[in-house]
């Protein structure tokens, strides 16, 4: 801890944004990170508190403090190592993740917290700056070989940390590219892809080995999961392949929403949309879907949803609204009394300040259309009591829609692999697999795992990540023995 009385001699700085009129017009990253006198005095607010929450809030147990103290006395280097120590990918977590280490920091109960996630972009942008960023070979193989299917960041944290302890990686994937729903599924603007690019290559260079266009069974996808493969693999053939086998394929099965009019030219899955601009960015085909001069309603009010407004400002949609089913949030917790966990509260994203009407416990009746196209939404005002939601009679209306997001969330892994493993499940569908105690991350069949969301359920990329990491100790005490890898 820098400076003792830091904290009550600086306030809180967020990061700038570029301004919306300019944002608007490109699907480039527009958040910049501090200067390093700005992150050094951000440092130097962090508390000599005693017990540092933020480590417990922080799904990956990031060192906070001790970065922030160096960050604070200028060694940006030693900075970088304590961060990778626990965290393979700080250029993701610090552009996407949505900080609980700030919920949990011990400063966010009389006033504003430390501003850790912006300190951590600083330090990643900087290491990545100096070259600072170099692959860590191992310096022994074992001889023993792991297949990992999903290459999202549970996956490729996984097939790092086994990299580098010497073991022959092979990363599957079903799209053209690697990364996951961190590739396909966020927004440029909010994760520029050649991140993800740069670390792939530090990976190539550690050993790993990756496959893409390649499906595990010949599972035919459900509607709103993009699916490139060209050939398929079956879970036998990996079996007899490989020593051991991590499934990382993540929760995409969308949540639909089955009232009348579903089917109505114009109503999507929110990834329809997201995944196909992110392609045509990338010298793919061009959208199919086209919010310009449109009235968009995005249904659903999480993160997913927003990407869809933000992308929908991009486009030149003529008008922007999102409902959400749950009833308006408060505008601040009360901090006393949920510190140090992650409070209910009034969000509002860089998306929404861009342009977007917002509207809360809204229910959708019906999608209304004349020839088959989409033209109006019926809703309803929900009532919340106990937990539970009612109709406000006499409240129905109409909401004006030409194109509509579902961005209700995902349900459950998808493509057959978990039966076609034979990997028991749990009572949502996920895979099931335990994440403490002896065997830990091991699945119902022999030498097979699983990590991420597909054992725990949609969930944040820090939390993929923390189990890609300890999944890759058991599997490699599974392989070895013995593992020297953290927890």
């Amino acid at each position: 801890m820098g400076k003792p009385t830091g904290f009550l001699e600086y306030q809180r700085l967020s990061e700038a944004y570029v301004p919306v009129e300019k944002r608007v017009k490109t699907y480039e990253e527009f958040v910049l990170h501090l200067t390093d006198e700005e992150a050094k005095v951000q440092g130097a607010r962090c508390m000599d508190c005693g017990i540092p929450f933020c480590n417990t809030g922080c799904p990956v147990n990031n060192i906070i403090p001790d970065w922030n103290d160096l960050v604070y006395r200028g060694k940006w280097r030693e900075a970088i190592d304590v961060l990778h120590s626990t965290n393979n990918f700080p250029e993701f977590t610090s552009r996407i993740c949505p900080a609980p280490c700030e919920a949990a920091c011990t400063l966010n109960i009389p006033q504003a917290p430390v501003g850790i996630k912006s300190i951590e972009h600083a330090i990643i942008d900087k290491a990545g700056e100096n070259g600072w960023v170099v692959p860590q070979p191992p310096k022994h193989k074992s001889g023993k070989k792991v297949a990992v299917v999903g290459s999202g960041p549970a996956g490729l944290a996984a097939a790092q940390q086994l990299a580098r302890v010497g073991h022959d990686v092979t990363v599957f994937e079903k799209n053209e590219r690697i990364g996951g729903l961190v590739r396909y599924g966020i927004p440029d603007f909010k994760l520029d892809k050649r991140l993800i690019d740069w670390r792939m290559a530090q990976m190539k260079a550690e050993g790993v080995n990756f496959v893409t266009n390649t499906m595990v069974t010949k599972a035919t996808m459900p509607k709103g999961v993009v699916n490139d493969a060209k050939k398929a693999i079956t879970p036998a053939e990996l079996e007899k392949q490989f020593d051991a086998v991590i499934l990382c394929g993540g929760a995409e099965h969308p949540r639909d929403l089955p009232v009348p009019g579903r089917n109505l030219d114009g109503v999507h899955f929110a990834l329809e949309f997201l995944i196909s601009q992110n392609k045509q960015n990338h010298g793919g085909k061009k959208n199919p879907i086209s919010a310009k001069g449109k009235h968009v309603l995005v249904i659903g009010g999480g993160d997913t949803g927003s990407d869809c407004v933000g992308t929908s400002n991009r486009h030149g949609a003529a008008s922007i609204t999102q409902i959400e089913l749950l009833p308006r949030p408060p505008e601040q917790e009360n901090g006393p009394l949920v510190w140090p966990y992650w409070p209910l509260k009034m969000r509002t994203s860089s998306s929404h300040e861009e342009g977007a009407e917002r509207d809360w416990a809204i229910g959708t009746k019906e999608f209304l259309g004349e020839k088959g196209k989409l033209k109006a939404v019926k809703a309803v005002r929900l009532e919340w009591k106990d937990g539970k939601m009612s109709e406000v009679p006499g409240s129905e209306f109409e909401i004006k829609a030409d194109l509509v997001f579902l961005a209700m969330g995902f349900i459950s892994p998808v493509g057959g692999v978990l039966e076609a493993f034979g990997v028991e499940k749990d009572a949502r569908g996920n895979a099931k697999a335990a994440t403490d105690g002896e065997g830990c991350y091991a699945t119902s069949v022999k030498k097979v795992f699983a990590a991420g969301d597909v054992r725990r359920g949609q969930s944040l990329v820090v939390w993929a990540i923390r189990e890609g990491r300890q999944c890759a100790r058991e599997v490699d005490q599974f392989l070895m023995g013995s593992t020297t890898l953290p927890r």
